[in-house]
């Protein structure tokens, strides 16, 4: 049966009309359990077919193909600045493995069986800089290369051969210029690997939640690093101050950047060939839940807009932040996008999940996701540890703290009232058994090993706090 509700931007309860309905989220309840760092889960109620929301999209498929485009042109360059991308194809692309020994230890931690299968997007091992960021960040690197050097007449035309961004040449000419940016560590990773290969000089600007280690690497490659003793949206601020008073400096934006979303969609559009190849079939009978980790929203949004056009209404795409900071959480179900900021209710402070470190969302993204993501999630931090232990100690993957945020999405949509309502009211319920879910991970393999021990006997210790047991 379809669910009765009073509209768009009421803020009252929600239900299905069946025997035994559930009963979701209003946005007070919302509110009142996010202040109070209550784990939820969350179906946004404005959420529309594909073809009704992509009609009210900034964005095209064309953005996202020209997108995908201007990457395949520059494989010469990468094939020759990082040979490590030959045996992707020279793309910067990832592959999905099955993670079945972790599906049965969710199904037991949080006793609750997930029917069809559970597979892992291993963004943690793209070439050249290991997360997710790499996909929009790269791109948008590239993108103002490929401009500076035809403005230039560097580059004739978009026809030439690619692999003259190596030469001497291509290099001086990019040390002339200045890549800035704002982040809490591995966009700054992506856009320093980028801009140093290519000759930017490179400055990032480090928020109080980034880690020791990424700090370290940037400056091993020769990047300026800033620290600030302020959040992600601070130090974002003082790098577009700066940058803007420099004219040959240009700044990427991770809140209003769309280069890096459509970078991001780039790769959710390529989901399509890759499932195919390896026989996983999506489609009415074969429904296809993406769970992806969600900071500023950038790298879900547009990985979740290039999986629409690649699977349309089949696909059913969740974001996963942390308790304390759920920015897009906050900003989609009040609708006052990047107009509200978590300490508006009283959250805010660390989070070992330092790659969601944000207080307020992108207006650009969460205003293109109002129709298109189909809900949202949070995780505790301690839940953060152990999911992070269980999987090394299980399927032997390791993932950053942040990486993990989805891997519990399957069974907390399935177990909460908000999770069956949605599948309730799009007819899901009865496909569940041929149901692909799949995890986007976000990082780890860059992470020095002493960290890495750090890492696993925290989240064994937050695991035994829980459960008190190993088995």
């Amino acid at each position: 049966m379809r669910p009765h509700h009073a509209g768009r931007g009421s803020s009252a309860i929600f239900f299905v009309q069946r025997k035994d309905f559930y009963m979701t989220y209003s946005t007070e309840a919302l509110l009142r359990d996010l202040r109070e760092e209550k784990e939820v889960f969350w179906k946004n109620p404005h959420y529309k077919p594909f073809q009704e929301a992509i009609e009210e999209a900034r964005f095209s498929l064309k953005d996202v193909e020209e997108a995908e485009a201007r990457l395949q042109r520059f494989a010469s360059f990468i094939r020759l600045a990082f040979p490590e991308t030959e045996a992707a194809g020279v793309l910067i692309e990832s592959p999905v493995s099955p993670i079945s020994k972790m599906k049965q230890t969710l199904e037991d931690r949080y006793d609750q069986t997930i029917p069809g299968k559970l597979l892992l997007k291993r963004d943690d091992l793209l070439p050249i800089a290991g997360t997710i960021k790499a996909r929009g960040a790269i791109y948008e690197v590239l993108l103002h290369a490929e401009t500076l050097a035809l403005e230039n007449g560097l580059l004739k035309n978009i026809e030439e051969d690619y692999e003259v961004f190596a030469s001497e040449e291509f290099t001086a000419f990019f040390s002339r210029y200045n890549l800035t940016v704002g982040t809490t560590g591995n966009l700054g990773i992506s856009v320093g690997t980028m801009g140093k290969k290519l000759g930017f000089d490179v400055t990032v600007h480090m928020s109080v939640e980034a880690k020791e280690w990424k700090k370290e690497y940037l400056r091993g490659i020769g990047v300026d690093v800033v620290e600030h003793a302020t959040n992600f949206t601070k130090a974002v601020e003082k790098g577009r101050e700066e940058s803007l008073a420099d004219p040959y400096s240009y700044f990427v934006d991770d809140e209003h950047s769309q280069a890096l979303f459509l970078g991001y969609a780039a790769g959710g559009l390529r989901m399509k060939k890759q499932l195919a190849a390896q026989g996983t079939i999506v489609d009415a009978a074969h429904p296809l839940f993406v769970y992806l980790p969600c900071g500023i929203g950038g790298s879900p949004g547009g990985i979740t807009f290039g999986l629409k056009f690649a699977f349309g209404d089949h696909v059913h795409c969740f974001f996963a932040e942390p308790e304390k900071m759920p920015s897009m959480l906050l900003g989609l179900s009040t609708q006052e996008y990047d107009q509200v900021a978590v300490d508006a209710i009283g959250l805010g402070g660390l989070t070992v999940a330092d790659g969601l470190a944000v207080p307020r969302t992108s207006g650009l993204v969460a205003k293109i996701m109002d129709t298109f993501f189909s809900g949202g999630f949070t995780v505790r931090e301690n839940e953060f540890r152990a999911l992070q232990y269980l999987l090394h100690e299980k399927e032997d993957i390791f993932l950053e703290p942040a990486a993990v945020a989805g891997i519990s999405g399957a069974p907390r949509m399935l177990s909460s009232n908000d999770g069956k309502a949605y599948l309730e009211e799009h007819d899901l319920t009865s496909q569940m058994s041929n149901a692909t879910h799949l995890v986007w991970a976000t990082g780890g393999s860059m992470v020095p090993e002493e960290s890495r021990k750090e890492f696993l006997e925290e989240g064994k210790q937050a695991y035994l706090g829980l459960t008190g047991t190993l088995s």
